[in-house]
């Protein structure tokens, strides 16, 4: 991956990838896409001391781990359990964090990495693109606001549909290109990821102990429980046709609510 800076792009706008709280979080934009990128699993393996937890009792927030990462690193198995290659559905609701309906447990199920492609997985996010006039001053809030273990980079991002379109999301779609394969609309937009070299990244770490970890820590931001369960209803509801739903997080909302943990 290549890191990215404001100076690169302030003459032509910015585009960046929201893949945990600025879902639901937005930074100032013109427009928003709803899509995915390739290639990443989405974990609750970044500590996090400045916003859902402190220094003395960091909280957990989301990070990318690349397929790359979790053949080649020494921190993770051959043998992990991706929630991402799951194919089936599971109807339910969260509110105020509860599930609404009593559910069937939520399974993994047991892949090698070795095995995978790069389209195997996929991580459902949001992309919000800057208008040159606001890139350097969105980028110098969203440089203190994921100051904790995260790092720019530049990664490919497939767009689905278009929200809150405008004259400046007509004129700037025009221009972008195409995915052969898919048809989808594609951007090469810069993103925030915690990296297995972060100090603030602890993975790999069962959802157990990262449930426990989520439903005791809080922080400036507020409860780290109140992250988990609004990302998981954002991400619910970025894709129609139900493709969005990630069921690693719906997995951690089920053991948070759980009162026995």
């Amino acid at each position: 991956m290549t890191t990215s800076s404001a100076s690169e792009v302030e003459n032509q706008g910015m585009w960046i990838i929201g893949y945990g709280s600025l879902i639901f979080k937005p930074p100032q934009h013109s427009f928003r896409v709803n899509g995915y990128l390739k290639g990443f699993i989405r974990r609750f393996w970044q500590s996090s001391s400045d916003h859902r937890g402190t220094p003395e009792a960091p909280g957990r927030v989301v990070t990318l781990v690349s397929l790359d990462d979790l053949k080649t690193n020494v921190k993770f198995h051959n043998d992990l359990h991706l929630y991402e290659l799951r194919s089936t559905h599971q109807e339910t609701e969260i509110k105020e964090g509860k599930e609404s309906t009593p559910v069937e447990p939520i399974d993994s199920i047991s892949h090698r990495v070795s095995t995978l492609e790069v389209d195997d997985l996929k991580v459902w996010g949001v992309a919000y693109y800057i208008e040159p006039k606001d890139v350097a001053e969105v980028k110098a809030y969203l440089d203190v606001r994921e100051q904790d273990g995260y790092t720019t980079h530049k990664v490919p991002f497939h767009i689905i549909n278009v929200e809150n379109k405008n004259d400046v999301s007509e004129k700037v779609l025009a221009d972008l290109p195409k995915d052969s394969l898919t048809g989808d609309f594609l951007i090469d937009s810069m993103i925030y990821i915690g990296t297995v070299d972060s100090e603030s990244f602890i993975g790999p770490e069962s959802v157990h102990e990262t449930a426990k970890k989520i439903k005791s820590s809080q922080g400036p931001s507020g409860l780290n429980s109140e992250y988990l369960f609004e990302l998981t209803k954002a991400v619910r509801h970025l894709d129609k046709e139900n493709r969005s739903r990630d069921y690693y997080l719906e997995d951690l909302v089920k053991l948070v609510n759980d009162e026995s943990l």
